[in-house]
């Protein structure tokens, strides 16, 4: 049954895998605003899920499907690299970054969680949008 699933729809979850992740860091940044700490603790939990099955079909999509070359030419090419270039490098700094920015924030040492997050946040959230450009330039262009 393995041998007959098309692991080419994985590139296509991915995408829809970070732009959930996107969406719920985005709600989990306006609840801690709001100042309502519990709601926000979901939220991330959520997003950090979506990250990490982002992570499980990202890494079986590319042991399994040949990679697909960008073909277009013109000004799209150098963005298009550039952002992805940016995006992969970010990605992989981003783990450890998310990881103990959540560890500081299940130890409740607020201070450090803070000064993680600011940190961590802007990176997760630039990694996650691009990751959907990136899919969208490749895949829809």
């Amino acid at each position: 049954m393995l041998a007959q699933f098309d692991f080419q729809v994985l590139v296509h979850v991915d995408a829809l895998l970070n732009a959930l992740a996107f969406v719920f860091l985005c709600a989990a940044l306006v609840a801690i605003k709001r100042g309502n700490v519990e709601l926000h603790k979901k939220l991330i939990f959520v997003a950090v899920g979506f990250s990490a099955a982002f992570l499980a079909c990202y890494l079986t999509y590319h042991f399994t499907v040949p990679s697909k070359k960008f073909v277009h030419e013109g000004w799209i090419r150098p963005v298009y690299f550039t952002l992805l270039i940016s995006h992969i490098i970010l990605a992989v700094v981003q783990v450890p970054l998310i990881l103990r920015t959540l560890y500081l924030g299940l130890k409740d040492r607020r201070a450090q969680h803070k000064k993680w997050a600011k940190v961590t946040t802007p990176i997760w959230l630039y990694v996650s949008i691009t990751g959907v450009i990136v899919y969208w330039l490749a895949f829809h262009y």
